[in-house]
Protein backbone atom coordinates (compact mmCIF):
# COMPACT_ATOMS: atom_id res chain seq x y z
CA UNK A 1 0.00 0.00 0.00
CA UNK A 2 1.11 3.05 -0.96
CA UNK A 3 1.88 5.84 2.17
CA UNK A 4 -0.48 8.62 2.21
CA UNK A 5 -0.08 11.67 0.16
CA UNK A 6 0.18 15.11 2.44
CA UNK A 7 -0.41 18.71 1.49
CA UNK A 8 2.51 19.22 5.09
CA UNK A 9 0.74 21.89 5.72
CA UNK A 10 -0.63 22.71 9.37
CA UNK A 11 -4.29 23.59 8.99
CA UNK A 12 -7.13 21.54 9.56
CA UNK A 13 -8.80 21.74 6.07
CA UNK A 14 -5.52 20.74 4.62
CA UNK A 15 -5.29 17.33 6.90
CA UNK A 16 -8.57 16.33 5.79
CA UNK A 17 -8.16 17.06 2.11
CA UNK A 18 -5.05 14.45 2.71
CA UNK A 19 -7.57 11.93 4.03
CA UNK A 20 -10.61 12.73 1.34
CA UNK A 21 -9.61 14.88 -1.04
CA UNK A 22 -8.70 12.26 -3.78
CA UNK A 23 -10.71 11.51 -6.88
CA UNK A 24 -13.44 9.35 -6.05
CA UNK A 25 -13.15 9.51 -2.33
CA UNK A 26 -15.90 11.25 -1.31
CA UNK A 27 -18.41 9.39 -3.56
CA UNK A 28 -17.46 6.08 -2.51
CA UNK A 29 -18.81 7.22 0.90
CA UNK A 30 -22.20 8.90 -0.78
CA UNK A 31 -22.66 4.76 -1.60
CA UNK A 32 -21.56 4.11 1.99
CA UNK A 33 -24.41 6.43 3.80
CA UNK A 34 -26.67 3.33 2.07
CA UNK A 35 -25.02 0.85 4.27
CA UNK A 36 -22.75 -1.91 3.74
CA UNK A 37 -22.09 -2.47 0.28
CA UNK A 38 -20.29 -5.27 -1.67
CA UNK A 39 -17.18 -4.29 -3.97
CA UNK A 40 -19.19 -5.22 -6.80
CA UNK A 41 -22.28 -2.93 -5.66
CA UNK A 42 -20.14 0.10 -5.48
CA UNK A 43 -18.16 -0.14 -9.06
CA UNK A 44 -21.84 -0.67 -10.53
CA UNK A 45 -23.29 2.51 -8.50
CA UNK A 46 -19.39 4.62 -9.46
CA UNK A 47 -19.63 5.13 -13.68
CA UNK A 48 -16.60 5.57 -14.56
CA UNK A 49 -14.04 4.99 -11.82
CA UNK A 50 -11.73 2.03 -12.89
CA UNK A 51 -11.29 -1.39 -10.64
CA UNK A 52 -7.55 -0.48 -9.67
CA UNK A 53 -8.55 3.06 -8.34
CA UNK A 54 -11.53 1.52 -6.68
CA UNK A 55 -9.77 -0.83 -4.94
CA UNK A 56 -6.76 1.71 -4.23
CA UNK A 57 -9.21 4.20 -2.57
CA UNK A 58 -11.12 1.75 -0.80
CA UNK A 59 -7.75 0.44 1.24
CA UNK A 60 -6.29 3.90 1.83
CA UNK A 61 -9.98 4.39 3.02
CA UNK A 62 -9.73 1.39 5.34
CA UNK A 63 -6.28 2.66 6.54
CA UNK A 64 -7.58 5.96 7.41
CA UNK A 65 -9.96 4.55 9.60
CA UNK A 66 -12.94 5.92 7.54
CA UNK A 67 -14.43 2.48 6.47
CA UNK A 68 -14.15 -1.58 7.36
CA UNK A 69 -14.33 -4.21 5.76
CA UNK A 70 -15.73 -7.95 6.47
CA UNK A 71 -16.59 -11.00 5.55
CA UNK A 72 -20.63 -12.09 5.93
CA UNK A 73 -22.23 -15.11 7.35
CA UNK A 74 -23.20 -17.80 4.99
CA UNK A 75 -24.80 -18.22 2.65
CA UNK A 76 -23.56 -14.90 1.77
CA UNK A 77 -19.35 -15.31 1.98
CA UNK A 78 -18.84 -11.75 0.51
CA UNK A 79 -16.83 -8.66 1.98
CA UNK A 80 -18.78 -5.62 2.27
CA UNK A 81 -17.83 -2.20 3.30
CA UNK A 82 -19.24 0.15 5.55
CA UNK A 83 -18.25 3.16 6.87
CA UNK A 84 -16.99 3.96 10.64
CA UNK A 85 -18.35 6.57 12.93
CA UNK A 86 -15.80 8.44 11.77
CA UNK A 87 -16.32 7.85 7.76
CA UNK A 88 -20.48 8.66 8.83
CA UNK A 89 -19.36 11.99 10.42
CA UNK A 90 -18.65 13.04 6.32
CA UNK A 91 -22.72 13.76 6.08
CA UNK A 92 -22.69 17.14 6.72
CA UNK A 93 -19.28 17.59 4.19
CA UNK A 94 -21.33 16.42 1.76
CA UNK A 95 -24.81 17.66 2.27
CA UNK A 96 -22.81 21.22 2.29
CA UNK A 97 -20.65 20.09 -0.72
CA UNK A 98 -24.17 19.38 -2.70
CA UNK A 99 -25.60 22.14 -1.49
CA UNK A 100 -23.11 24.34 -2.65
CA UNK A 101 -22.81 22.63 -5.80
CA UNK A 102 -26.26 23.28 -6.44
CA UNK A 103 -26.02 25.96 -9.18
CA UNK A 104 -23.25 23.50 -11.05
CA UNK A 105 -26.09 20.99 -12.29
CA UNK A 106 -27.96 22.97 -14.65
CA UNK A 107 -29.73 20.56 -17.43
CA UNK A 108 -29.04 16.70 -17.39
CA UNK A 109 -26.44 16.23 -20.30
CA UNK A 110 -26.65 13.01 -22.66
CA UNK A 111 -23.70 12.11 -21.16
CA UNK A 112 -24.80 12.14 -17.35
CA UNK A 113 -25.10 9.00 -15.76
CA UNK A 114 -28.12 8.64 -13.16
CA UNK A 115 -28.93 6.49 -9.94
CA UNK A 116 -31.90 6.94 -8.15
CA UNK A 117 -30.34 6.70 -4.87
CA UNK A 118 -28.38 9.97 -5.68
CA UNK A 119 -31.44 12.15 -4.81
CA UNK A 120 -31.14 10.76 -1.44
CA UNK A 121 -28.99 13.19 0.36
CA UNK A 122 -30.66 16.54 -1.80
CA UNK A 123 -34.28 14.91 -0.37
CA UNK A 124 -33.12 14.56 2.54
CA UNK A 125 -32.15 18.12 3.23
CA UNK A 126 -35.44 18.72 2.77
CA UNK A 127 -37.41 16.30 5.08
CA UNK A 128 -38.71 16.97 8.65
CA UNK A 129 -39.54 14.44 11.51
CA UNK A 130 -38.39 10.99 11.85
CA UNK A 131 -39.06 7.72 10.11
CA UNK A 132 -39.02 5.98 6.74
CA UNK A 133 -39.95 7.84 3.53
CA UNK A 134 -40.20 5.59 0.26
CA UNK A 135 -39.37 7.71 -2.85
CA UNK A 136 -40.59 6.67 -6.20
CA UNK A 137 -38.74 8.61 -9.67
CA UNK A 138 -38.51 7.42 -12.89
CA UNK A 139 -35.37 6.34 -12.39
CA UNK A 140 -36.08 4.02 -9.48
CA UNK A 141 -37.30 3.73 -6.13
CA UNK A 142 -35.58 3.96 -3.23
CA UNK A 143 -36.37 4.77 0.95
CA UNK A 144 -35.05 6.95 3.01
CA UNK A 145 -34.61 6.71 6.54
CA UNK A 146 -35.05 10.57 7.62
CA UNK A 147 -33.43 11.57 11.25
CA UNK A 148 -30.96 8.67 11.27
CA UNK A 149 -28.22 8.92 13.43
CA UNK A 150 -26.15 5.67 13.34
CA UNK A 151 -26.70 3.37 10.41
CA UNK A 152 -27.60 3.49 6.87
CA UNK A 153 -29.39 6.75 5.83
CA UNK A 154 -30.76 5.38 2.76
CA UNK A 155 -31.50 1.86 0.93
CA UNK A 156 -32.13 1.16 -2.71
CA UNK A 157 -35.73 -0.51 -3.81
CA UNK A 158 -38.87 -0.02 -1.44
CA UNK A 159 -38.88 0.80 1.76
CA UNK A 160 -38.78 -3.16 3.98
CA UNK A 161 -41.99 -1.94 5.92
CA UNK A 162 -45.14 0.47 5.63
CA UNK A 163 -43.12 3.82 5.01
CA UNK A 164 -44.55 6.45 7.22
CA UNK A 165 -44.57 8.61 3.78
CA UNK A 166 -44.47 8.20 0.16
CA UNK A 167 -43.34 10.33 -2.47
CA UNK A 168 -43.65 10.34 -6.21
CA UNK A 169 -41.86 12.97 -8.70
CA UNK A 170 -41.27 12.98 -12.46
CA UNK A 171 -37.76 13.39 -13.63
CA UNK A 172 -37.99 17.39 -14.46
CA UNK A 173 -39.62 17.94 -10.60
CA UNK A 174 -36.44 16.11 -9.20
CA UNK A 175 -34.50 17.61 -10.95
CA UNK A 176 -35.95 21.05 -9.47
CA UNK A 177 -36.01 20.49 -5.98
CA UNK A 178 -32.30 18.79 -7.06
CA UNK A 179 -31.07 21.92 -8.09
CA UNK A 180 -32.75 24.33 -5.31
CA UNK A 181 -35.14 25.60 -7.50
CA UNK A 182 -38.33 24.10 -6.23
CA UNK A 183 -38.75 22.61 -2.14
CA UNK A 184 -40.33 19.79 -1.29
CA UNK A 185 -42.94 21.17 0.82
CA UNK A 186 -43.51 23.40 -2.75
CA UNK A 187 -43.83 20.23 -4.63
CA UNK A 188 -46.08 18.62 -2.87
CA UNK A 189 -48.67 21.94 -2.25
CA UNK A 190 -48.26 22.33 -6.37
CA UNK A 191 -48.94 19.11 -7.19
CA UNK A 192 -45.62 18.39 -8.78
CA UNK A 193 -45.27 15.42 -6.13
CA UNK A 194 -47.44 13.74 -4.87
CA UNK A 195 -47.98 12.43 -1.01
CA UNK A 196 -49.34 9.59 1.15
CA UNK A 197 -48.50 8.65 4.59
CA UNK A 198 -49.45 10.30 8.00
CA UNK A 199 -46.43 9.62 9.53
CA UNK A 200 -44.11 12.97 10.75
CA UNK A 201 -41.91 13.49 7.68
CA UNK A 202 -45.50 13.46 5.38
CA UNK A 203 -47.21 15.54 8.19
CA UNK A 204 -44.49 17.79 7.97
CA UNK A 205 -44.37 17.89 4.53
CA UNK A 206 -48.03 19.07 4.30
CA UNK A 207 -47.40 21.97 6.55
CA UNK A 208 -47.94 25.32 4.85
Amino acid sequence: MSPRRSYDQYCSAARALDLVGDRWTLLIVRELLAGPRRYTDLHADLPGVSTDVLASRLKDMERDGLTTRRRLPPPGAAYVYELTERGRALLPVLQALGAWGEPELGERRPTDAVRAHWFALPLLRGLEGAGTVEVCLEEGEFHLLVGAENGPLYGDGPAPAEPDARLRMDAATCDAVARGELTLREAVRTGRASLSGDGPPAKALREP
